[in-house]
């Protein structure tokens, strides 16, 4: 694709305004882990919203996900609009707790519940996840969208995401983390916008695209569906990697700890709620269009998305929606680094130097995601030996979710749940997935992961039956809903309202695309 003047400069402008203005508005001081990690505390709700949905939409969806729907149709949205149902959930239920106890990362929560070794082996799990998994795939799939379109070098792509993303992470923290993401999620939607308006004029308006995809705008598909059945996403195994996601996934949580207060990371989190109910129409619907314009001429169905691109963009937006896309991944690079590093710090590092210093954890936090952008750019290219890179998230996370939800479910619904439950339910997950997926290799994977839990469930329950806990820590023990209860909140009218748009709206969707 060939790029004009105006294109470089679009970009060029985009990048440079990123890196400076996260630099400039983080300041040059970070006096302590607070600060440098959480911004300290000072986040404001729109911050956390528009951070929440940069950090999360990057290019695996514009990739995988809108790959997706150029195969299976409208159905693959219920990961956005479940999502967006989980998001109340754990407004409701995870959040107050996480933050009445003051907790810098999501394990430490199990510290609290059940000691030091659960936690140790979330924080070793998930940060492992985030090198191999998200990491990977957020280089890989940022690199290959850009070679796609633009023909740059996928190695060069890979490491001038890692570099510039590492870059202002490294010296801002979290709080030039965020800021930069305001600027990517506001680039992020308009750029998809344009492409899903410009796509629907291409296919020859609405009524058209409705038309030629009857048989694809269903989001209700068969319960023995290989990829999207309806069991699994309504009341099946779809529910546990979105609780995880969502509620248990450092990258996304630790903006909301990082609020200024409670009320401000529940307007957060349904601000971001709110937006995606209209994620999908800015990614699976381009997909969808691809599929009709160009099906013979897509030989991977990861290139949906990117090969559009390539057709309709116009000569002087091809820079802007450049922008859109390499925002998209920095955005979620930089998330994923910041908050890999804040694991490592404040859960392994400092549980063998509880006596370091502020300046020594921000200072190996640095330095920790500086090795990370480049030990990821090196594993990145890995990722393209898989079929489908938005498969490839969901399979993987499968090795660690169930366990991970069991164990913080159980701890908060059952006082006696001991922390041998715990333990055993995290180490039990990857052998009782891999089974599942090597003897069952038909059945959906969302099925396995429901299995999966299922049966991390029942060993939990023999465990606490058999063998409970005698004294349950006093502060988070068991959840009390009761008004009045210790970590109780009235919730504000603007609050309830954004409840009422976000659970209407799914449900709205799902009837009129049934």
């Amino acid at each position: 694709m060939d790029l004009n003047y105006i294109d470089y400069g679009c970009f060029a402008i985009f990048i440079v305004s990123i890196v400076v203005g996260s630099i400039f508005v983080s300041g040059h001081k970070h006096e302590d882990e607070e600060a440098y990690f959480l911004a300290g505390r000072s986040l404001r709700w729109w911050t956390i919203g528009l951070s929440l949905i940069a950090a999360n939409i990057s290019t695996e969806h514009f990739v995988g996900m809108a790959g997706r729907g150029h195969e299976i149709g409208l159905a693959i949205a219920s990961y956005e609009w479940m999502a967006a149902v989980t998001l109340v959930l754990v407004g409701s239920v995870f959040l107050p707790r996480f933050i009445s106890m003051g907790i810098f990362t999501v394990p430490q929560y199990l510290q609290h519940r059940y000691g030091e070794t659960p936690r140790l082996i979330m924080a070793w799990l998930v940060f492992l996840a985030y090198i191999f998994v998200a990491l990977a795939t957020v280089l890989y799939s940022g690199s290959l969208t850009l070679k796609t379109i633009f023909g740059t070098n996928l190695y060069a792509g890979i490491w001038a995401i890692g570099l510039i993303a590492g870059a202002y992470t490294i010296y801002g923290g979290l709080k030039a983390v965020v800021w930069g993401e305001v600027i990517h999620a506001a680039t992020l939607l308009a750029g998809g916008a344009m492409i899903t308006v410009l796509g629907v004029r291409e296919i020859g308006g609405v009524a058209r695209f409705m038309e030629l995809s009857a048989d694809k705008l269903h989001t209700v598909l068969p319960w023995d569906h290989p990829e999207m059945p309806w069991l699994a996403v309504f009341i099946g195994g779809l529910w546990i990697p979105n609780i995880f996601y969502w509620g248990l996934n450092q990258f996304i949580s630790q903006r909301a700890l990082a609020a200024r207060d409670l009320q401000e990371a529940q307007k957060g989190i349904l601000l971001a709620a709110i937006i995606k109910l209209f994620i999908p129409f800015i990614i699976v619907i381009p997909g969808m269009i691809a599929y009709h314009l160009y099906a013979d001429q897509i030989a991977v169905s990861d290139m949906a998305y990117p090969y559009l691109i390539t057709q309709i963009l116009p000569s002087g937006l091809k820079g802007i929606m450049l922008a859109a896309l390499f925002g998209a991944v920095l955005s979620t690079m930089d998330s994923v680094i910041n908050s890999a590093s804040t694991i490592f710090t404040m859960d392994i590092y400092k549980n063998y130097r509880p006596n370091a210093s502020s300046a020594d954890l921000v200072r190996v936090g640095r330095l920790c995601t500086a090795l990370l952008v480049v030990f990821g750019c090196l594993w990145a290219p890995i990722v393209g030996g898989f079929p489908s890179v938005f498969q490839y998230i969901q399979m993987v996370w499968g090795f660690i979710s169930p366990g991970v939800v069991a164990a913080f479910v159980w701890g908060l619904f059952n006082a006696r749940t001991p922390t041998r439950a715990a333990v055993g339910a995290m180490l039990l997950n990857p052998p009782i997935y891999l089974l599942l997926l090597i003897y069952l290799p038909d059945v959906a994977f969302l099925h396995h992961i429901g299995i999966t839990f299922l049966a991390i469930s029942a060993y939990i329950y023999v465990v606490t039956y058999m063998l409970p806990e005698t004294s349950p820590a006093q502060d988070i023990a068991s959840v009390n809903f009761k008004k009045g209860g210790p970590v109780a909140v009235q919730a504000t009218l603007s609050m309830r309202v954004m409840q009422a748009i976000v659970l209407g709206g799914v449900t709205f969707l799902y009837v009129y695309f049934y």
